[in-house]
């Protein structure tokens, strides 16, 4: 008999519960599970902490019903025993929900809804039933776990050391040199993506953006050309012109659908943008989403105000870029007449008390649900903390490591089609 504890790695505790239960096959009478569905609570009662006390609760009843508890990856629990009276297991449960009382799937009393917190299993009668639960659990974690292996593959950025700031004489320089360079090569492409449940992702639009870093280490590789925050300010002015001009000379088919790009206020309001402007088709303009930075709007907040109704007016849409968990209670996006908020993760965005992060949950429902894209998503852990929160949008280096993945799928699945169609053309 053995405890698996919090503390151990988890990442097998799916295929060791799935052998554990076949071994029962033939001595299951008797048997009693309990599958605790933790994964359901709010991030807050998810923490290591919370989720070592769980286990410790039922410490004390694997010696003595000859139990097992398993810690899924998912922070689900599930406790195997045998005999042993159902009020010691069920005083066991009822501490689990004083440990979670302040959420409210552990508050439900209602007998159906319950189980939704805590499901009981007869193995004597309900053995294939619990299997099955056990092997969709290890599928759905070999899955994860494939996923994550697919990801990986995608480098880290290096760390760079850290540089000096630009002075107003070398924005000058640099000034100069971008009106000489050849930015094609440095435009980029981040897809944002609609993410529900284990779904692959979807492509809803693409931000196009130069990248900052290959632009310093071609032009300026020896100072940060963006630590100084109004310098750089300046800088991107200069960098909206240029691609205002690759937009309107690009011929990449790609470019076609919906996507976003990172203009200034000021930029919207001057004569490069209306020419930018005059060469598009009206039908062409719905399909463009201008990202705007909070600290633009909000540093001459009239100016905006003109610019958005020009551009609205002509049919484009706006997104509000910059925005934190702290800042957006701020936020009124009707009031600002924008269509789209981006909120920057950060892991401490589920830290604190449970009040804050019932006021995150309902701020998010205000601006809208659908309207708020989760970008910088550099792990799962802030995907799965974005669709609690409600959100269904996401950007980030994880997201393009799942549709790597999932367009990797799709092109196998089509090739082992058109194998089982004409063999001889594979081959």
């Amino acid at each position: 008999m053995t405890i698996r504890r919090a503390e151990e790695a988890k990442t097998n505790q799916e295929h060791l519960l799935l052998e554990h239960l076949k071994r029962l096959v033939r001595f299951r009478g008797g048997r009693r599970a309990m599958h605790i569905h933790l994964s359901r609570l709010r991030p807050y009662y998810r923490s290591s902490q919370h989720i070592r006390i769980a286990v410790n609760t039922f410490e004390f009843l694997v010696k003595q019903l000859e139990g097992q508890i398993f810690l899924l990856n998912n922070a689900d629990l599930v406790f195997i025993c045998k005999g042993g009276e159902v009020a010691a297991i069920d005083e066991a449960v009822t501490r689990l929900r004083h440990l979670f009382n302040g959420d409210p799937l552990a508050q439900n009393l209602d007998i159906e809804e319950e189980s939704r917190f805590c499901t009981w299993y007869d193995l004597e009668q309900q053995y294939d039933e619990f299997l099955a639960i056990a092997q969709q659990l290890y599928d759905e974690e070999d899955r994860r776990g494939k996923r994550l292996a697919a990801i990986s593959s995608v480098p880290e950025p290096a760390k760079k050391p850290v540089l000096p700031p630009l002075s107003p004489s070398r924005l000058g320089e640099l000034i100069d040199a971008l009106a000489r360079a050849d930015l094609s090569n440095m435009m980029r492409r981040q897809a944002i993506c609609s993410l529900q449940g284990d779904e692959p992702p979807k492509p809803m639009f693409r931000e196009l953006y130069i990248s900052i870093d290959e632009l310093r280490d071609i032009v300026m590789p020896e100072f940060d050309v963006a630590r100084d925050r109004w310098l750089f300010q300046h800088l991107t002015q200069t960098l909206d012109n240029r691609m205002l001009q690759l937009l309107r000379k690009n011929d990449d088919r790609a470019i076609g659908s919906t996507y976003s790009v990172n203009l200034n206020v000021a930029t919207l309001l001057s004569d490069r943008f209306l020419a930018f402007d005059a060469g598009l088709r009206a039908a062409t303009r719905g399909t463009i989403i201008f990202e705007l930075q909070m600290i633009d709007i909000f540093a001459d907040l009239p100016a905006f105000l003109f610019a958005r109704d020009f551009v609205k007016e002509r049919g484009y849409r706006i997104c509000l870029d910059g925005a934190t968990d702290l800042t957006i209670p701020y936020i009124d996006r009707e009031q600002l007449g924008i269509d789209l908020v981006k909120i920057i993760w950060r892991p401490e965005m589920v830290s604190g008390s449970r009040e804050r992060i019932k006021a995150l949950y309902a701020q998010i429902a205000e601006m809208g649900r659908t309207r708020t894209i989760l970008c910088r998503c550099g792990s799962e852990d802030a995907v799965r903390v974005g669709q609690e929160l409600g959100i269904s949008l996401f950007q980030g280096r994880y997201v393009d490591g799942l549709l790597a993945a999932a367009s990797g799928t799709s092109s196998m699945q089509r090739l082992r089609a058109a194998a089982a169609a004409s063999p001889a053309a594979i081959l």
